[in-house]
């Protein structure tokens, strides 16, 4: 059983990942989900946000019970569940501060998720009515900003960005943002570069528990276009964490300097890099909030 119900877009008419103007219909939100499902028993209430396409459900704790890689599979799955590429598990949470457990879709956890944080973030805001929250994930403690009704503003941290290396005659370098990633930089980045280079990447063995992937192509001093592969997700339109590591890297190695717009695949975002830190400017929506059962 599943029961769901529209957000109201909170600037009518700008662009996102939906459109000009619009929320996803029902049919893009829920995909190819089987309306009788007689195993699933627990009540779960839930809402559906996205992040330049980048799609998280959100879920508390004590309405979700404990999450399991298994119930977290058949959420984000759009056969079986909602359809999403991960779910925020809220697990605590006090005045303008919530601790967050981030979860691939394939059950597999993440330590950060830039796009996932700006989320929970706008999600803790529209709880509270606070426009300064703080989240906390496996990787960090992070402040976040309301800047209007969709943009939000996150004090990403410490970011860590090593010397270039060679693996298996790729160069790529290797950065934290709490997180693990590996940029590569490509003169003009395709689609059939990621699907050839993500998965090889992701799972190397210099990687023992995986990485995410960038290819990044410099477009200007203040530019780049990067695609993703995503760790536990693979493809994806777009990713903040990602966007960060990648333009730590374009100004330690002086591709670009500070600050840097990130050109996805879903959108734009803005990342400052400056004494090892960074902040991670972009928007993030809820689509869709309703209910539906788990096992």
């Amino acid at each position: 059983m599943l029961e769901i119900r529209k957000c109201r877009s909170p600037l009518h008419g700008r662009r996102h990942a939906g459109g000009v103007g619009t929320v996803p219909t029902l049919r893009a939100i829920l995909g190819g989900l089987t309306p009788s499902i007689d195993w699933w028993y627990r009540s779960v209430q839930f809402s559906k946000w996205q992040a330049l396409g980048n799609s998280y459900l959100v879920v508390e704790q004590p309405d979700a019970g404990l999450l399991t890689p298994q119930r977290v599979q058949r959420l984000c799955s759009i056969s079986t569940g909602i359809g999403s590429d991960g779910v925020l598990e809220i697990t605590a949470r006090a005045d303008t501060s919530a601790v967050v457990t981030i979860w691939n879709p394939d059950g597999s956890t993440a330590e950060m998720s830039g796009n996932g944080v700006r989320i929970a973030a706008r999600w803790l805001a529209s709880e509270t009515g606070a426009s300064e929250v703080t989240i906390e994930t496996a990787g960090r403690r992070i402040a976040a900003r309301m800047l209007d009704a969709l943009d939000v503003d996150t004090d990403v941290g410490a970011v860590t960005v090593e010397q270039p290396e060679m693996l298996d005659g790729i160069e790529l370098t290797v950065v934290s943002v709490g997180n693990p990633h590996a940029v590569i930089r490509l003169d003009d980045p395709t689609r059939d570069d990621l699907l050839r280079l993500g998965p090889l990447v992701e799972n190397h063995s210099r990687f023992p528990g995986r990485t995410n992937v960038q290819l990044v192509g410099v477009d200007g001093r203040h530019d780049l276009t990067v695609l993703v592969w995503e760790r536990g997700a693979g493809e994806t339109t777009s990713s903040g964490s990602s966007s960060v590591a990648a333009a730590a890297v374009a100004v330690e190695r002086g591709w670009c300097d500070s600050p840097v717009t990130v050109h996805l695949p879903g959108g734009d975002l803005l990342v400052r890099v400056a004494a090892g830190r960074a902040s991670l400017t972009g928007p993030a929506e809820c689509v869709a909030r309703g209910t539906t059962t788990l096992p």
